[in-house]
């Protein structure tokens, strides 16, 4: 989502894998939406809802470091499992910051969830945008989709999306060219080298990564490099001979995971990553409850390699390279 046009709207599309009824109890029935709204790490309590046009949410979103966001939210439109219009950003003796649309559609089995932001200048849109940003508001989108996933296929599910201003085409060339994959993926503070292998289906890499105190080896093994949108792989922790080994800092970590990355067009040059990660084989209820604790970390660590990513963009951009 950009607003690279000085537009005073902001827009967001997510496709979730569940039919539009399941997205929509999602967004309305209270015990579910309690289970996803907000940023990683905030809880809600809802005081009241009547939904309806006219009608208003009442409710609190309690931050991880416990301080209270008191809302309002005046429902505008409401259209079963179609469109939700409302305000956000209201409290007592305060407005409301911008208009939100919410069109909701089902294909496949699949549902499109297409949200505009309507703010009253350009300038206001911005700078909301830097304050989601900054909250990791987007989490709250990452979280329906987690949510959804396991609600239908009963998997412990990652997931986290972002937008880059880039074609999928070279997105899908960042993502499988070794010149530059390592430049990115890892996380802040860490550096990455292959040490053998080629990224294709079928085969395999071996890599190191390196920082402060720190050293570790694993593998990727690719199930699926799909031109130009998809690429999957599983991913396990080594020793420095390639053996399986756990990861070293976590020992009740999965020993296998399986990380799916989807490339969609939001624009000519413009490309909406979706990162999906979850145990891979047999875990036990142990491993499944460490990796569902570190989705907060995950969304630090994958945030900490896409701002990395926008950086080897400008560089490429400066050397005319793109």
């Amino acid at each position: 989502m950009a607003t690279r046009n000085k537009s005073n709207v902001l827009r967001l599309t997510r496709v979730y894998n569940a039919p539009v009824q399941a997205v929509w109890d999602a967004w309305t029935d209270l015990e579910q939406v309690a289970q996803w709204w907000g940023p990683r790490g905030f809880t809600i309590t809802t005081h009241s809802k009547d939904l309806r046009a006219g009608g208003t949410w009442v409710y609190t979103m309690h931050g991880p470091d416990g301080t209270d966001y008191p809302n309002i939210a005046t429902y505008f439109v409401v259209k079963e499992r179609e469109t939700l219009e409302y305000d956000h950003g209201a409290s007592e003796g305060k407005p409301a910051l911008f208009r939100v649309h919410v069109g909701f559609s089902e294909s496949n089995g699949k549902t499109t969830m297409d949200m505009t932001m309507t703010l009253a200048t350009p300038e206001a849109a911005e700078e909301i945008e830097k304050h989601i940003k900054k909250a990791s508001g987007y989490s709250t989108w990452d979280r329906l989709g987690e949510y959804l996933e396991e609600g239908q296929s009963g998997k412990a599910t990652f997931v986290i999306n972002r937008s880059f201003d880039i074609s999928v085409e070279r997105m899908f060339e960042m993502w499988t060219d070794p010149k530059h994959f390592p430049q990115w993926l890892p996380p802040t503070g860490m550096e990455m080298q292959i040490l053998r292998g080629e990224i294709k289906q079928g085969s395999s890499i071996f890599w190191l990564m390196t920082g402060p105190h720190m050293k570790l080896y694993g593998r990727f093994e690719y199930k699926e490099v799909r031109r130009p949108d998809r690429i999957s792989y599983t991913q396990q922790f080594c020793d420095e001979n390639e053996g399986v080994s756990r990861h070293p800092y976590a020992p009740t970590w999965p020993e296998t995971m399986l990380t799916t990355v989807d490339l969609t067009p939001e624009g000519p040059e413009q490309t909406r990553l979706t990162v999906r990660m979850e145990p891979y084989g047999p875990a036990t209820s142990e491993e499944i409850e460490a990796f569902l604790l570190a989705r907060g970390g995950m969304t630090q660590g994958w945030t900490g390699s896409f701002d990395k990513f926008d950086e080897v963009l400008a560089k490429l951009a400066d050397a005319r390279e793109l």
